[in-house]
């Protein structure tokens, strides 16, 4: 649950850095338009200073914030969305409470209603681009609004145009809400087309019996893997794996048996073999197949044995019966070279198999070049 929580938390995060990008610098021209309009800089130059630098440093902050959490996001989500959620709000209120000072000026009735419009599409803008966050975009629309609201009440200035202000962040909210609920609802059926074509993904590859890889995906990793080990010169191993006289318990058990056998056969395998880049699958009826990149035929060797130990005392319940057997394997381990097919391993860890069969079966040979003349087929 944690790592689909994180992934759904870094999706959100990313799509609010998309949607408000391009208004990283719409902020700073606007700041600078209204400040220029009608020399309003040469009336109130300390005013306009401080709007122009902190607006300019708030935005600098987050364009430097949208580039460098795009590297370290991964191991600091909870910190980068503390800091964009921290400079978003700054925003808001730097032009809030410069629209309520500015609404105190005497004189100013142009930059007044310059910068209610730039308030206007400023606030609808943001209310909309923060929409997956409902309340990232309700506080965002109430820092814009509520400062000159406040003192237009306060000070008695405009009560009408206090009215239409509130009016106005109360229709933002519904915005807001609306769009926020069409938002995850779009985002949770993205998000279940991916888990089913995930999970289809996973059935694709997966043997239906055991939950172990099926053929054909073995054979895709062995191919990647047959050419990185070749390229990098590192040993790769392959077990293969039969559980010996398995037709007789289906004939003695039935069916059902059998596949009991094979179900608990696969489990003790996973425990086996643990590495993330080990892997196990089902290559026939009663056949396993595990490839083991980077660990040689004597490494090899004593993971084999113990899964031959463990399956010489694994037994399963069938109608008061304990059903037992034992399992043989052949290995072979080389370092590949692009003058072999992918295969020829396998071939090798088969004919090694072979060998412990007709050594009285529930044992583990490596191979080696002496087999290499025998064509014998297996019983």
């Amino acid at each position: 649950m944690a790592p689909k929580r994180h992934k759904m938390n870094q999706r959100v995060l990313q799509d609010l850095k998309i949607r408000s990008g391009f208004g990283i610098f719409i902020y700073v021209v606007l700041s600078f338009v209204v400040v220029i309009a009608e020399d309003f800089y040469t009336r109130h130059t300390t005013f306009s200073i401080i709007f122009l630098a902190v607006n300019s440093c708030v935005c600098l902050f987050r364009a430097i914030h949208l580039v460098v959490s795009g590297k370290v996001e991964d191991n600091y989500l909870t910190l980068s969305k503390a800091f964009f959620f921290s400079v978003v709000m700054m925003t808001a209120l730097t032009w809030g409470i410069a629209l309520a000072l500015v609404m105190r000026m005497e004189g100013e009735l142009a930059t007044q209603m310059l910068m209610i419009v730039c308030i206007c599409g400023l606030c609808a803008g943001g209310v909309v681009a923060y929409i997956p966050n409902r309340w990232l975009s309700f506080s965002f629309n109430f820092a814009m609004t509520i400062p000159t609201f406040t003192t237009l009440l306060i000070y008695g200035l405009n009560p009408f145009l206090a009215v239409m202000i509130f009016l106005y962040a109360t229709y933002m909210v519904s915005i807001a809400y609306r769009g926020n609920r069409e938002y995850w609802k779009s985002l949770e059926n993205e998000l279940l087309l991916e888990i089913r074509s995930l999970e289809m993904e996973r059935l694709s590859i997966t043997d239906a019996l055991t939950g172990l890889y099926n053929r054909r995906h073995f054979d895709e990793v062995l191919d990647r893997e047959w050419k990185r080990s070749g390229r990098d010169k590192h040993t790769l191993s392959l077990i293969l794996l039969d559980i010996d006289q398995f037709k007789i318990i289906n004939d003695t058990y039935g069916h059902q048996a059998g596949d009991d056998y094979l179900r608990k056969t696969a489990a003790l395998m996973i425990s086996i073999f643990k590495r993330d880049h080990d892997t196990v699958a089902r290559y026939g009826g009663e056949e396993f197949i595990v490839l083991l990149p980077g660990l040689d035929a004597d490494q090899a060797f004593l993971l084999a044995e113990r899964v031959r130990q463990e399956v010489e005392s694994l037994t399963i319940d069938h109608q008061e019966t304990k059903v037992r057997t034992t399992i043989s394997a052949g290995i072979m381990s080389c370092i590949p070279d692009f003058q072999s097919r992918s295969d020829s391993i396998i071939s090798g860890a088969d004919k090694a198999l072979y060998s412990a069969k007709q050594k009285g079966r529930n044992n583990v040979v490596i191979f080696t070049p002496a087999m290499a003349d025998n064509h014998a087929q297996r019983p």
